[in-house]
């Protein structure tokens, strides 16, 4: 339900902000799409990770294994999409399959060389951490700087919300505790994103690179980027303005 806004007055940051890409993924692990506008609820990025491949134990497929998650080679070589609410997978050989279709799980088992299953989220979300992953040009920027000649891209990192900022620094890392607003929504910054090997994974146009993790690790503890959580739901849009504060102001909680 929504409570009631609550009515105090935020202070501010000095800054301007504005969103310059927005990107969701329909299946966990592997590549996804990149988007307009984005629907954000109390879960998170609406059909984010909404779809996982699940292993003979009742595992998900992810980059890493934890206790819920097992690593499969190969996710990340497929893409995925919507058609409405239904995923839509891009297999390595460029054939594509619904996942509604009888033949998807049979068709993935045979690629990935083990008995595995295309599921839906059921009562606890696919996500590693955080609902909605948040990333800064900045941060981009100065991992550039760091590492010349490497080919960078925001991609790497799988992000939800790319925010341009001003300079070359990691702004989102001073963000923690942090309220923001994008058009009607309203998030808050929890923590920073650990990162794993699927940084330094190959994709379209982008040859693997190791240097991004070990420089990561090396400079930051192998933190890049942050999560938040939605107070606020509502639709954002490339190009809107994104303001930072650090108090409730009127925003209305979502319970």
């Amino acid at each position: 339900m929504i409570l009631p806004a609550i009515g105090f007055a935020v202070s501010l940051e000095d800054i301007t902000m504005h969103l310059s890409s927005l990107w969701r993924y329909p299946v966990k692990s592997m590549r996804g799409e990149s988007c307009e506008a984005l629907e954000l609820d109390s879960r998170g990025v609406k059909g984010d990770r909404l779809y996982a491949i699940r292993n003979a134990e009742g595992k998900f497929g992810s980059g890493k294994s934890t206790r819920r998650f097992r690593k499969i080679d190969g996710l990340f070589d497929f893409a995925a999409t919507y058609s409405g609410e239904v995923p839509v997978l891009t297999f390595p050989d460029g054939t594509t399959l619904r996942g509604d279709e009888v033949e998807i799980d049979a068709a993935l088992t045979d690629v990935l060389g083990q008995p595995v299953t295309l599921a839906r989220e059921a009562d606890v979300p696919h996500f590693d951490a955080g609902p909605v992953h948040l990333l800064t040009s900045g941060s981009v920027a100065w991992l550039k700087e760091r590492l010349p000649g490497v080919p960078i891209d925001e991609r790497r990192f799988r992000p939800n919300i790319v925010i341009k900022t001003e300079g070359v620094s990691q702004a989102e890392r001073a963000w923690l505790g942090k309220f923001m607003t994008i058009g009607g929504v309203s998030l808050k910054v929890q923590d920073e994103t650990e990162r794993c090997g699927m940084v330094t994974f190959a994709q379209p146009d982008l040859p693997g690179a190791p240097e991004v993790l070990r420089t990561i690790a090396q400079e930051n503890d192998l933190m890049f980027g942050v999560y938040a959580e939605v107070v606020v739901a509502g639709c954002i849009s490339v190009g809107d303005e994104v303001a930072l504060g650090s108090g409730w102001g009127s925003y209305a909680k979502i319970l």
